[in-house]
């Protein structure tokens, strides 16, 4: 029987309080954000190694890097369009600056707030969040993966921002995969020679199923799992373009400043190939569910096969 699907926020938590368990430094800080990031149990087991402050962002981004100057390991928690703009300054100066060891996580990452709409959608935190030094980025696409990536930023020492989405998601990755997770180094999901998908969060899913479509075309697409934005893999962009020859980028995110953006830097500076950037174009988008944005911008494997398909046609 198949296990119901649950939210990488959930994963997140879970991990989470197993790590707390054995790590007493570890530190949990949220803005009126405890239900958002599925934090109620941490709180009940931890509750000495869990701050609220409410509706001020800023303050907990101050709040995490005092804590972390002192020695311990902060995850300020909250929603991704908040902390990637209301308190950029804190950001910038008290964590990324200062070098502080707080990991913060973007809680409804992207469209996953939905029906709140643009002031709620998180679609430039990447184009902001990649621009300061030291910070790594992450994005995780799975339940497995989110655990194994916060194991990760619990023994880590520095800044980091991890991105997730609100919903339920598809496993991508299982514990028996034996798949490592290493910053910097993308993941190869899918073999091919006709051009390469990149993707990372939860647009991994519709990219893994869009090579799934085109396979039975017989096109072969390279998918890579770029959960790790920065530190970048350029070897596999370079590979991957050197190789295949075109490449398409996939992601919850602007067309400008994001993923894409990150990926034809690389691609422009070392082998040179067309490119498309898939993302959310220049406009506010609509109110809707996650799924009813994916589908009215063509975030679906049906949808993201049939733009790569034309492309595959054109090369030839």
């Amino acid at each position: 029987m198949t296990p119901p699907k649950i939210s990488c926020r959930q994963s997140f938590s879970r991990a989470l309080c197993n790590i707390a368990q054995k790590n007493k430094n570890i530190f949990v800080i949220t803005s009126d954000s405890k239900s958002s990031a599925t934090l109620e149990n941490f709180e009940r087991a931890y509750p000495n190694q869990f701050i609220e402050v409410g509706i001020a962002e800023q303050d907990a981004i101050g709040i995490g890097a005092g804590l972390a100057k002192s020695g311990k390991r902060v995850f300020v928690c909250g929603p991704a369009s908040f902390y990637s703009s209301r308190c950029l300054d804190q950001v910038k100066v008290d964590v990324t600056y200062a070098h502080s060891d707080v990991k913060i996580v973007g809680i409804s990452g992207g469209v996953s707030y939905g029906a709140l709409g643009s002031t709620h959608h998180s679609l430039h935190d990447l184009a902001v969040m990649r621009t300061f030094p030291g910070l790594d980025i992450y994005l995780p696409c799975d339940n497995y993966q989110t655990a194994t990536i916060t194991e990760l930023l619990a023994n880590h020492s520095g800044p980091a921002y991890m991105r997730m989405g609100r919903n339920p998601v598809a496993d991508v990755y299982t514990e028996t995969s034996g798949v490592v997770f290493k910053p910097g180094k993308a993941n190869m999901l899918h073999e091919g020679d006709d051009c390469t998908i990149i993707a990372a969060g939860e647009m991994v899913q519709p990219a893994l199923g869009a090579a799934m479509l085109l396979e039975k075309e017989g096109i072969q697409a390279r998918v890579l799992d770029f959960w790790s934005v920065k530190p970048l893999d350029v070897d596999a962009i370079a590979a991957a373009a050197r190789e295949t020859g075109l490449i398409i980028t996939v992601e919850e995110h602007s067309i400008f400043g994001g993923l894409g953006a990150a990926v034809s830097e690389v691609v422009v500076q070392t082998v040179p190939v067309p490119m498309k950037i898939l993302g959310f174009p220049d406009e506010w988008a609509p109110s809707g569910s996650s799924d009813e944005l994916f589908e009215y911008y063509g975030f679906t494997s049906e949808k993201i096969s049939d733009q790569i398909r034309s492309l595959v046609r054109h090369k030839r």
